[in-house]
Parts: C-alpha cells; structure tokens; sequence
C-alpha cells in the first residue's frame, strides 16, 4: 500500500495580523488617503452679511438725497454777498406781518394803497370849466380812482366828425411815458356852451406801482383836422399820488382771511 507524498512545490501562506493605522502621508499638500476630506463644522460668514460693528459704521455714513424723476437733485444752494438782501415775495411778507399781528394780541390792521388826485375839487365842478374848454378845446372833466386803475372822463368840442382823444401818461417823472386811446360815450350840449362829445379813458395801474410816494401824472391830446390842442393842467399835468389807510380787520374775520391767504 502507498502513501501519498506530500506537494513540496506549494508554500505554505502566512497570516498577519492587521496593523494599526497611521496617519496617510501627504506629498506637496495633497493627500494620499481616498476618504473624503473632512468639512468644518463652523462654516465661514458671507462676505455679503456685513458684521454689527460694521453695519453700525456704515449707518453713520448713511445720508438721505431727494431727486426728482430725472436723478436730478432737488435742492439749490445759494450763497449771498454780504448786503445782498435775498427777494421775499409781498404776500409772504403780508402773511408773516399777519402772524406778528396775531402773536401780540393786537388789532389787526390792513394797510391798502390807493390813488388820490391832487387836485381837490375836480376840474369838471370848477366855475371856469366852460370858458377853459371854449379856450382850449378839451378839458378833463372828472376822475375815478378805483382798485385797478382809474377812469377819466373829457370834454371836447365837436369841430369836426372825425376826431380822436388819446392819454400820455407817466410813472418816472417822465423818464419813461405810454398812451392809452380814449372812447367815445356821447354828444351832449352844455349849457351856455358850444357841443361837445364826451370821451372815456382807463389808466392800468400796475399793482408793484402802488407804493407810498408813487405819483401818476398824465396829459390829455385832442386831434381834429389836423390840428392837436392838450390838456395839461396849465403846464402843471394832472397828477395823483399813492397813498395808504389803514382798515381795521374785524376779530371774527381774522383766522378766516389767514385761512385765506
């Protein structure tokens, strides 16, 4: 009986045991292990979320700028010289004069303009009146002051049918002058005196006009036939100067005109 040889080109294997792991190496910064790398349980703030120190900084250098719908900035710096007075509008002025009133428990008072002729009785009530206009052939014969102006009415003598009545006037002393044309109304007879038509004229007055001391002059001109024959006064011209009163406000109508204004 044989026995079976043992295979003597086969090694025997050996087992060892697993070794504790080591750290992997690493080469340039870069690692050798194929696990993953680990995260950082702590993640890093956005760069967009500013921190309270430096929202607190940057809330300091906040500022609000009003625009219109262009971009365009609504507001106008205006430096003054020294002596230059900047313009304030009459009715704020008139308004802050009101609330001044108001805030010394006084009695309010308006003071208005008007226009006043120098003369005192008009030229139409003198006795001379119609042996001036047979002399001369026109004559102012009355004014009317009113808000808006004033309204004059003349005298001339009828010598012809086509004729024309117009009015120079002046603010400056002369220095500058306009002409208004006048109207006719109506023929009339006056009594122990020649025919006559009347005329009507209107002289705007400009409201920045009406200061105290302003004088209004102005002259009357009659053309007929080729001839011009005036009305000035005697060489004086007809004159009327601003003046002013002062009209009391009643106490129940001064919350409603401020309410007004």
């Amino acid at each position: 009986m044989s026995r079976a040889k043992p295979d003597s080109g086969k090694k025997p294997v050996k087992i060892r045991p697993p070794s504790p792991k080591t750290a992997p190496r690493q080469i340039a910064g870069r690692s050798l292990s194929c696990e993953p790398p680990t995260k950082s349980i702590i993640q890093r703030r956005a760069q967009s979320l500013p921190s309270p120190s430096e929202r607190r900084r940057l809330s300091r250098k906040a500022s609000v700028r009003f625009v219109d719908s262009l971009g365009l900035d609504l507001e106008n710096v205006k430096v003054f010289k020294s002596g230059e007075d900047p313009f304030v509008p009459e009715h704020v002025l008139f308004r802050l004069f009101m609330n001044a009133e108001l805030a010394s428990s006084k009695r309010m008072e308006i003071s208005l303009p008007y226009l006043k002729p120098v003369f005192s009785v008009q030229p139409g009530d003198c006795s001379d009146f119609t042996e001036r206009l047979c002399c001369q052939k026109v004559c102012l014969e009355r004014v009317l002051c009113y808000e808006p102006g004033i309204i004059g009415i003349v005298q001339v003598v009828n010598l012809a049918f086509e004729k024309e009545v117009s009015v120079r006037y002046s603010f400056t002393n002369w220095k500058s002058c306009s002409e208004t044309k006048a109207y006719w109304v109506a023929s009339k007879s006056i009594s122990n005196g020649p025919c006559c038509d009347t005329f009507r004229f209107h002289l705007p007055v400009p409201p920045f006009i009406l200061h105290p001391g302003a004088v209004l002059e102005f002259a009357i001109c009659y053309k007929v036939m080729g001839t011009q024959f005036w009305d000035n006064n005697g060489g004086q011209n007809y004159k009327l100067t601003c003046q002013s009163y002062n009209l009391p406000v009643p106490k129940e109508c001064e919350d409603s005109m401020i309410h007004f204004i």
